[in-house]
């Protein structure tokens, strides 16, 4: 009785199954008399047998004009038709709200025009140049349903056999053959209509470029001839009904310059001050003459060009002095055109923001060393000399307390205050550089400033520094830093015994915190994809290069100075006071692919790569303390703690734990980080991530020993070896969740470590000192729970990268 009971059972669970499925389908939701359609394919066929162009190309184009589109379906089934069902007849309630948001209407077969989509198909097809094809329609219908497929047979497309370009004796059509050599127009390329297209707005934008103010893409006309056996001849002509102004280049005959517009505007009725042939206005209080002209390109009885024009909007709009910048082009009145040439008078109309600005920030810093408060005040100055001069003055202030309890009871005091000075030019004496291609204005900077550093039971540190460089742009994509001159000196004063015993025992770490000067040259080059927002694919490179103490090392050397005793070296000083002598390279590739086809989603692949090495030679044993790489923290290998990482498999003993995070610095950083990132809901965003890395230094170290798999010392004390980094790399993975709200972004990340490279001195590696496991162990997410520790919160606020 039981198995029977039981197999009736599952006729019945299989019954209930099917009807189910029956009404995922959606065909119970259409009307008797009415068949649902369920798509269209395209097959396009060569009636010669030969090959066809661009055929994957022509094929897409085909399928782009088939409407409308069908429901969409997995596997047969169709949910949304079912969600649409439950809100028929209703104004409000769940099924209302379930409709609206996933449900889906039935496209019917009464819905679909063949006739109308095989035309649009023969249009595509004409314009690729397949001229005199057919399209042909097989309907499929089903007891509830039909579909539609479509057959293009096409002959041997038409391609281009000649060119020929306006040939009168008139200055217009001479300006347009003199674009010939740029056509998009090649013999023997297919015929293609949109290639027409773009020629023509092409030779506009040349024409723009050469006066022709009034000039239009729609002017051209291209005739072909398709009477010859596969191949056109291509005659480009001017029609002959544009309007006078149009076949003629406009000169500018007066610039004017309103520096100070609003909608109330009157000071167009003033006086203007005449400068190097413009019209000023209103007058030289807020900005001198030649502050504004140098980032004009309209210049008097010079020829239209809209290049020029673009540039001088680009230019004045990132002075950062102005909230609005327009043009206005008008007929001269004042002077009549002559036989070739027409002129213009151009108004240039810019709108202040208020030239001072002060603001406070609060900060809370959240990283796994230090957590505490900050307040950032800023002080801007758009106009500090009269020449849009950007002076920004910032103070801060934040207070920190330790993490762990390696830091328990530090607390770390900081304050400071520096300056900017941002000229909207190069300073180049005696060389006036203006980059007149780019439409980026460059600028010099200057800076200075002073921080105080007290972090109780360890030091007090202050660090002064001073500089000056250049940024520019010479596209939307790259920028370029050039700072010849970054000054820095640090002191070090009131170290307490905890640090003093530190040092004494890590002799690397003594002479990278030093008093020293650091006399720093650098240069750096970034390519940013992601300022082109609709592209699906960015991708970010910033490289730098930093060297410090080189030329005066060689100027020491050559004047014939005598080296001084530091410690156990022999070294040059300045002022008593050794300085810093290296070179640095840091490399960061970055790329992000939206999985989405919609340029507003946030669904992407985000990757990253970092690669940096240090080199300390001649006057230095060690890289300066601050310069420096650490790895870990919530920006970084996110399952460790900020600097608990390295160098290579060392870890720090467990009598040294109470300073122990100074020692996790070193030369050499590799570090690599894949995440996946996905949107929740409105301003709330998901992410699952992968991280990876460690640093190395360039010469060994014995104060930090490291052992083999064995624990025996391996000899390499955090040095760099190829054979062997890639096995001494850590490795976490977490989730994440992410509070954007575009121009602030909250992040909570937790991550667990997958691969621990480090090892104590019994040879054990460990996820925490308390839990010993062997090594190169893949810890699984339920024994990495079981450990103190063992994974990690990290807030943060914007993206990791």
């Amino acid at each position: 009785m039981f198995s029977r009971f039981t197999r009736s059972g599952r006729r019945l669970v299989a019954g209930l199954l099917l009807a189910g499925l029956a009404g995922c389908s959606g065909l119970k939701f259409i009307p008797d008399d009415a068949r649902l359609y369920t798509g269209s394919t395209v097959t396009l066929k060569s009636n010669t047998g030969t090959p066809i162009p661009n055929e994957a190309a022509v094929q897409t184009q085909l399928e782009a004009v088939i409407s409308p589109q069908p429901n969409a379906s997995i596997l047969g089934m169709r949910p949304k038709l079912y969600f649409w069902h439950m809100g028929v007849g209703k104004m409000k309630g769940l099924g209302h709200w379930l409709a609206n948001k996933y449900g889906e209407e039935p496209v019917l077969f009464s819905e679909v025009d063949t006739a109308r989509v095989a035309t649009l198909m023969l249009n595509r097809l004409n314009n690729d140049g397949f001229f005199k094809p057919e399209v042909r329609s097989n309907i499929k219908l089903e007891a509830r349903t039909a579909a539609v497929d479509y057959e293009a047979r096409v002959n041997q497309v038409y391609r281009i056999k000649e060119i020929f370009f306006p040939e009168r004796d008139t200055l217009l059509d001479r300006d347009i053959r003199a674009t010939q050599a740029g056509s998009l127009l090649k013999v023997g390329d297919p015929y293609d209509l949109q290639t027409f297209v773009n020629e023509r707005i092409r030779i506009d934008n040349e024409l723009k470029n050469k006066g022709y103010y009034y000039f239009a893409p729609d002017y051209l006309l291209f005739q072909v001839d398709s009477t010859l056996d596969n191949q056109v001849n291509v005659y480009l002509k001017v029609k002959g009904s544009i309007p006078a102004n149009a076949a003629q280049p406009y000169v500018l005959n007066r610039v004017v310059l309103d520096t100070d517009y609003t909608l109330q505007d009157t000071t167009m009725n003033e006086t203007p001050i005449r400068y190097q042939g413009y019209r000023y206005y209103p007058d030289e209080s807020m900005f001198k003459a030649k502050a504004i002209t140098n980032a004009v390109f309209l210049y008097p009885d010079s020829l239209y060009r809209r290049r020029r024009a673009d540039q001088t909007l680009s230019r004045l709009m990132s002075l950062g002095t102005f909230r609005f910048v327009d043009q206005q082009f008008r007929p001269a009145r004042n002077k009549p055109d002559s036989l070739q040439y027409g002129f213009l008078n151009a108004i240039v109309r810019m709108t202040q923001v208020p030239k001072k600005s002060i603001r406070a920030e609060v900060q809370m810093n959240v990283s796994n060393l230090f957590v505490g408060p900050g307040v950032l005040v800023q002080y801007r100055n758009r106009s500090a000399l009269r020449g849009a001069e950007q002076l920004l003055i910032n103070a801060k202030a934040s207070v920190e307390t330790g993490q762990g309890e390696a830091l328990s009871g530090v607390t770390s005091t900081q304050y400071g205050i520096d300056a900017q000075l941002l000229v909207p030019r190069l300073i180049t004496p005696p060389f006036n550089f203006r980059l007149l291609n780019s439409d980026f204005q460059p600028r010099t900077f200057f800076e200075a400033g002073v921080k105080y550093v007290d972090r109780t039971k360890f030091f007090t540190q202050q660090v002064f520094n001073a500089g000056y460089g250049y940024t520019w742009k010479t596209k939307l994509t790259n920028e370029q830093r050039l700072q010849p001159i970054d000054l820095q000196y640090v002191r070090l004063s009131n170290t307490q015994p905890v640090f003093e015993n530190l040092l004494n025992k890590r002799p690397f770490l003594k002479q990278s915190f030093r008093q020293q000067f650091i006399l720093g040259s650098s240069y750096t080059y970034t390519y940013n994809q992601q300022v082109l927002e609709q592209r699906r694919n960015q991708i970010y490179f910033s490289g730098g290069v930093e060297l410090s103490g080189n030329l005066a090392y060689l100027l020491k050397s050559l004047s014939g100075a005598a080296k001084e005793p530091e410690g156990d070296q022999q070294v040059y000083k300045i002022g008593g006071q050794q300085f810093s002598q290296y070179s640095k390279v840091n490399l960061e590739f970055r790329n992000y692919y939206r999985t989405s086809s919609n340029p507003t989603s946030g669904n992407k692949i985000a990757g990253r790569l970092l690669i940096g090495a240090g080199l300390p030679y001649l006057n230095s044993r060690v890289l300066p303390y601050f310069k420096q790489y650490g790895i870990g923290g919530p920006n970084s290998v996110r399952a460790f703690a900020a600097r608990g990482v390295g160098p290579g498999t060392y870890r720090v003993p467990l009598e040294n734990s109470n300073g122990g995070f100074y020692d996790q610095v070193g030369d050499i950083r590799l570090e690599g980080n894949l995440e996946y990132r996905h949107d929740l809901f409105p301003y709330v965003k998901g992410a699952v991530f992968i991280d990876a890395g460690n640093i190395w230094l360039v010469n060994p170290d014995a104060s930090r020993p490291t052992f083999d798999s064995s624990g025996k010392p391996d000899g390499k004390n955090g040095q760099f070896q190829f054979n062997s980094f890639f096995k001494e790399l850590a490795v976490g993975a977490g989730v994440g969740i992410r509070i954007d709200v575009q121009f602030f972004v909250i992040r909570l990340d937790a991550a667990i470590p997958i691969r621990y490279p480090y090892a104590n001195t019994d040879g054990q590696f460990s996820v925490d000192p308390t839990i010993p496991a062997p090594p190169g162990k893949v810890f699984t997410f339920e024994k990495s729970l079981t450990g103190i520790g063992a994974y990690r919160l990290n807030i943060g606020i914007g993206y990791p990268f």
